[in-house]
């Protein structure tokens, strides 16, 4: 992850304030932005933070509206941290409904996109009336994958009888993202999930998703396992399945997938003395006057004794568990959930000399593509899970990118059919 200079973050500033808004906000003279601006003075590295800070506010306020010049309106289910909302927002998409059952994930969401306008952020989906979400035209879910059987029901009850997924679904979260569908018809959706769901249950589970997008809802339905590590240096496998309600000439090979990505080293705190200070961050994951992570990072010799013995006892038998030292150059492991309890999976090298160490909370922000204008209002243990259960947000933006132009042609469609509302109100 490439982190913007003051110039490149001012440029972008300017695209979206006038240089006395820009003044104002930095606490400096207009002839003094000017300067920056025309390269006559450099602008000094001190102005980073402000400048995110800027940005963000401008991002968190259209975050909370929605505008009459949106390209698209999409909603977010099963929203988590809004990883994949960021994405469709950088295309222009305007989030008009949200939801997300786990308390610290709302914190982070709110904090990070606030309502206003005509948004509504809502716990539970399960209990709430399909017929109450907001027309719009992009439905977003990554939705939970809780194993479910569908031993004993015939194909029969599968197909062909309307509303037939909830013979199939019922009782899984994916239901809820089925009956929306059906209640709104938005000319597109993008869900997505672990790799696994292609082969849980002896790949019936994943039949049964397909059945209901095609045959039973009439979608067209593409989907394709993508690697985030063509955009972060994290190896992390995960479906995602698009469908539009209508023929297109959709293709996954329209995705830019970079051949060599990132590395470690680009996304870990610096100790060069260049690391930005954050003011939402200020020292609480990195020590600034000291140039170094926080000590708290650096695994406790219990821990890490008991790592290496677990993993040599693991080897002896010929087994593959153990940790996973991650160096300046490597590519780590799928950063989950469970990071918190002891960070196994991705050990960051600090020398012979030294103890590994977590990633803190903001190296994980950034191992998922997030940047650092997202803030972190929950501890620690809280931030771990939720960024392990993230997803890698520039894998959202190019899909994103590459749905677009089909979304933009269904709604097209729609209105020479004399009607400029969203496609969902073609029943």
């Amino acid at each position: 992850m490439t982190l913007a200079a003051p110039l490149d973050l001012l440029r972008q500033a300017r695209a979206r304030f006038t240089q006395r808004e820009i003044a104002a906000h930095v606490g400096k003279d207009i002839k003094t932005v000017r300067r920056w601006e025309k390269g006559e003075t450099p602008c000094p590295s001190m102005l980073e933070p402000a400048l995110r800070d800027l940005l963000h506010s401008s991002s968190r306020t259209k975050a909370g509206s929605a505008t009459d010049d949106a390209q698209f309106r999409f909603i977010d289910l099963f929203a988590g941290i809004g990883g994949i909302r960021m994405g469709f927002e950088a295309h222009g998409g305007d989030c008009v409904f949200t939801s997300e059952w786990n308390d610290f994930s709302t914190k982070t969401y709110r904090e990070n996109y606030p309502a206003g306008g005509d948004h509504a952020l809502i716990g539970d989906i399960v209990s709430f009336p399909a017929e109450e979400v907001p027309s719009h035209d992009v439905l977003l879910g990554g939705f939970p994958c809780q194993p479910f059987s569908i031993a004993g029901v015939s194909k029969k009850n599968a197909l062909g009888r309307p509303h037939g997924f909830e013979c199939t679904t019922q009782g899984t979260l994916f239901f809820d993202v089925a009956r929306i569908i059906a209640a709104k018809r938005p000319a597109a959706f993008l869900l997505e999930n672990v790799k696994n769901l292609l082969s849980h249950d002896k790949g019936r589970t994943f039949d049964v998703i397909l059945q209901t997008l095609r045959d039973e809802l009439g979608y067209e339905v593409h989907y394709r396992v993508v690697d985030g590590q063509h955009f972060t240096p994290q190896h992390r496998e995960r479906i995602i399945i698009v469908g539009f309600r209508g023929k297109t000439s959709f293709s996954w090979d329209e995705l830019r997938l970079p051949e060599s990505g990132p590395r470690l080293g680009s996304i870990l705190h610096r100790t060069d003395g260049s690391e930005p200070v954050l003011p939402w961050d200020h020292d609480r994951f990195f020590d600034h006057a000291g140039k170094r992570v926080q000590p708290k990072y650096t695994l406790t010799p219990n821990l890490w004794t008991y790592l290496q013995n677990y993993a040599a006892k693991h080897r002896a038998a010929g087994n593959g568990f153990g940790f996973g030292m991650a160096y300046p150059d490597s590519v780590t492991r799928t950063l989950s959930a469970r990071y918190h309890k002891d960070g196994s999976e991705i050990l960051v090298y600090q020398g012979e000399q030294l103890r590994p160490r977590r990633l803190t909370p903001r190296e994980c922000a950034r191992l998922m593509g997030f940047p650092d204008t997202f803030r972190i209002p929950v501890s620690d243990t809280q931030a771990y899970r939720q960024f392990g259960n993230s997803v890698v947000m520039p894998v959202m933006r190019e899909v994103a990118r590459i749905m677009l132009p089909h979304v933009q042609t269904l709604l097209a469609k729609a209105t020479r059919h004399g009607s400029k509302q969203t496609l969902s109100l073609y029943s």
